[in-house]
């Protein structure tokens, strides 16, 4: 399973024109399952994701969590987080996982969070969606299964 994790000042995302979700301060996370992944994984990776401590502090410090400063979550699937580019120019995504599988797995995540976080937006799986943020720092941070 990979995240990629983006502090954000504000993030939507939108389908045909229509938001479906919005927040403020916070992270955007792109989500990428494997065939491989499960919900033991979903659960680590949702726990070190909430606990990063990555907002700044009175000093300027990268030391507060997302609980601490209210921030909120926006959750996009991402399955080309998977993709293979090792040979040609056409990206691979075998190792991505089954779509079925996958939107479980994205669905589990989102109810999780919603357990821990109190706004917690959405995108919708397998659509064709338009993501605008702004990036706070930039800061961006990917988070592998695979690495923790």
């Amino acid at each position: 399973m990979r995240f990629v994790i983006q502090r954000v000042t504000n993030a939507n995302v939108k389908v045909d024109g229509q938001t479906l979700g919005e927040i403020g301060k916070g992270f955007m996370v792109l989500i990428g399952v494997s065939d491989t992944d499960t919900k033991e994984i979903a659960d680590k990776m949702i726990k070190k994701m909430i606990g990063l401590r990555i907002f700044e502090d009175e000093n300027g410090k990268t030391n507060l969590s997302l609980e601490t400063v209210g921030g909120s979550l926006l959750l996009i699937s991402q399955f080309t987080l998977y993709a293979n580019c090792k040979k040609g120019n056409r990206p691979s995504f075998i190792e991505a996982g089954e779509p079925k599988m996958a939107e479980e797995m994205y669905e589990y995540i989102i109810e999780k969070c919603r357990e821990s976080v109190p706004v917690v937006e959405r995108g919708q799986f397998g659509a064709d969606m338009k993501v605008s943020l702004t990036n706070d720092g930039p800061f961006t941070i990917i988070l592998d299964s695979e690495k923790l």
